[in-house]
């Protein structure tokens, strides 16, 4: 059937969301009582946030009356001001409550930085692998996205990317610890892309959804004690896998004053402002859960070395790249992932994205490669994993 309407163009170019696209592999696919799916599809916590979080939103919701209606657009104040303290204290420089938005969560914060920087016509870099959210939004405004091929330690090379700047291009993406290959980019290599965009004039978005599980101590970059780091810098950040918040969709973005201005025109536009009983549990998370949370990272981090032993013990696999939520692999099958992705389903019953969900068509990287979300899976169901692709014939 053909919708007779109008259709954009932009946004009929873009691909289908591929976490959609993989869930509908499910269909009419039957899994026995004793081998049951292993979903390392997507991350997302599948647990609800602890039960003292639950508590706070639920009595916020009985008594008071603000959390039913319209907020700030730009966010409510105490978590502004929250963030902005958290981020201060973070990374060792100045942010201003000012500088802080609440966003419907880190993926509006990004359409939204997008928005403010970009028009149709105009060039953004992306690392490949990307994630493919940030494509597609790159697709739907008609704003071209310029592949960063990694190299195979899966860190992008501000070298090449200088090469790569045109005189349309915006902006630089990162995302670190990355998504989908788990990468931790050092902070060394950040401020090099740091002095690569203030150096042209273009903006450094710098995505830290999953900074809450990085492996590494401290501050991850020195980006916030540089002089005037917000006319280059814009930061994104998620409340949703910190404090398992998904459904109540919670994020944050970090910019200019003068900037901000123009991400309030946005936000007002694409939904007024945050749900209130979301930010309220965030507010609530960082008061109340740090030491919960330092639990959940110690867990992330175990599974993140489980998984790192379980699967380069199978003959012919090898992991590329490791944290955060993800893991990055290479088969050895001559069969693209894009097949196999699909296979496994049915053979082994793991579902599982392909490498090619995360690069440009045509891109040799991608077929073989998948993306293993092992954070929702314990140590017992990792080992599972492991002896399933064992047994996997491609």
């Amino acid at each position: 059937m053909i919708d007779p309407l109008p259709l954009n163009p932009a946004l009929a170019a873009t691909f289908a969301p591929p976490v959609m696209e993989a869930r509908r592999w499910l269909t009419g696919v039957t899994f026995p009582p004793d081998r049951p799916l292993i979903n390392v599809s997507q991350a997302a916590p599948v647990d609800p946030p602890p039960l003292a979080l639950r508590e706070a939103m639920a009595d916020a919701a009985l008594h008071r009356p603000e959390a039913h209606l319209y907020g700030p657009v730009l966010g409510n104040p105490d978590l502004r001001a929250a963030v902005a303290q958290e981020f201060q204290a973070s990374y060792g420089g100045p942010v201003a409550p000012a500088q802080v938005a609440i966003t419907q969560g880190c993926n509006q914060a990004f359409c939204a930085a997008i928005t403010t920087l970009a028009q149709a016509g105009d060039e953004v870099i992306l690392p490949a692998p990307w994630y493919f959210n940030h494509k597609m939004w790159l697709d739907m405004q008609g704003i071209r996205a310029v592949p960063l091929p990694c190299g195979d330690d899966l860190l992008p090379d501000p070298d090449r990317a200088a090469a790569l700047i045109g005189p349309r291009c915006r902006a630089i993406v990162l995302v670190t610890p990355n998504n989908p290959s788990g990468a931790e980019y050092p902070a060394d290599l950040v401020g090099r892309f740091f002095d690569l965009a203030q150096s042209r004039g273009l903006a450094l978005i710098l995505d830290e959804t999953y900074r809450d599980f990085d492996s590494r101590g401290g501050a991850p970059h020195d980006l916030l004690t540089r002089p005037d780091w917000d006319r280059t810098v814009i930061q994104l950040y998620s409340f949703s896998k910190a404090y398992r918040l998904t459904g109540h969709r919670v994020g944050a973005l970090i910019t200019s004053e003068p900037r901000m201005m123009q991400v309030e025109k946005f936000l007002d536009t694409v939904a007024i402002s945050t749900s209130q009983l979301g930010q309220i549990g965030a507010l609530w998370g960082m008061a109340n859960l740090r030491g919960w949370l330092a639990g959940e990272r110690a867990g992330i981090l175990a599974r993140r070395e489980a998984t790192v032993a379980a699967l380069s013990a199978l003959p012919g696999w090898r992991v590329k790249s490791a944290g955060a939520y993800f893991a990055w692999v290479e088969h050895p099958f001559a069969a693209s992932s894009a097949d196999l992705a699909r296979r496994m389903v049915a053979s082994i019953g793991v579902l599982a994205l392909p490498g090619t969900m995360f690069v440009p068509g045509g891109d040799p990287a991608g077929p073989r490669h998948l993306r293993i979300a092992f954070a929702n899976i314990d140590a017992p169901r990792i080992a599972e994993l492991a002896a399933r692709l064992r047994g996997f014939g491609g």
